[in-house]
């Protein structure tokens, strides 16, 4: 055999080797508009305690992430379009989204709450919303609570492509309140200057058929050994703390939940 022949089979080996030790992509769906799940530090780079999470979860799979950001109205179509492999954005789980995606075990349960300007006098029940107008999230679970019961008691619905809109027109006085994750608003909203007028309203929404059962990552139905690789590395990064370092960074008390 020539030597340059030789060198070529070499240098062809070694390629596929380089490719075979390539981890896999893994393309997840995120809205980055959801501090502190999913955020852009002001470098521009992809943030988060589900950013974090996300790369260890990979890391487990022993795959490389790419993150593929979506607006949130348009994050399920794009799945099924096949535009990434699964949805990783504080997706709450839903009887109703089961009809069109599967859910892997849960990431977070968090309540709702209802945001309202200081001594405003609505205490965020539906009655104390008649001729409000209560901004909310477009194609999240709070949008459809907010149809259900705001509207219904005579409430204008008002829907936002993300939240951070919807913070500048309350605090510009465009609107009344809002409803959303009480994390993402605490940390998103009242933590910061412009939201020191707002609190949380006393109400308490409840409504499991369309608030849901916590967060989980969403994929297709048909991606099953994609969901049984994820909940084993979901159960994994409990297991030996990770989850728990990761969370630790973002919060002061337990996301997970019972």
């Amino acid at each position: 055999m020539k030597l340059r022949h030789l060198f070529a089979i070499m240098g062809l080996g070694c390629a596929v080797c380089a490719q075979a030790a390539e981890p896999k992509e893994l393309r997840i769906g995120t809205d980055a508009t959801y501090e502190p799940f999913e955020y852009k530090a002001p470098d521009g780079k992809l943030v988060g305690f589900e950013i974090d999470l996300a790369n260890a979860l990979c890391a487990e799979m022993k795959r490389r992430c790419v993150f593929v950001e979506s607006p949130w109205d348009a994050i399920v179509p794009s799945l099924m379009a096949k535009k990434f492999d699964m949805i990783m954005s504080g997706m709450t789980v839903t009887d109703e989204r089961r009809k069109k995606v599967s859910f892997s075990d849960k990431i977070t349960d968090i309540p709702y709450r209802v945001i309202v300007k200081r001594g405003s006098g609505m205490d965020g029940s539906p009655g104390s919303m008649k001729g409000k107008k209560v901004g909310v999230l477009k194609g999240s679970t709070e949008a459809d609570f907010a149809e259900k019961y705001y509207a219904k008691a005579g409430a204008t619905v008002q829907r936002y492509e993300s939240t951070q809109d919807s913070y500048l027109d309350i605090a510009s006085g465009r609107l009344d309140a809002i409803v959303g994750n009480l994390v993402e608003m605490k940390m998103g909203f009242l933590a910061k200057p412009e939201g020191k007028p707002f609190e949380f309203a006393a109400y308490e929404m409840k409504d499991q058929a369309i608030l849901g059962y916590g967060t989980g990552v969403a994929l297709r139905k048909q991606d099953s050994q994609l969901k049984a690789e994820l909940n084993a590395a979901i159960k994994a990064v409990h297991a030996n703390g990770t989850y728990q370092k990761i969370a630790g960074r973002y919060f002061d008390f337990d996301v997970y939940g019972k």
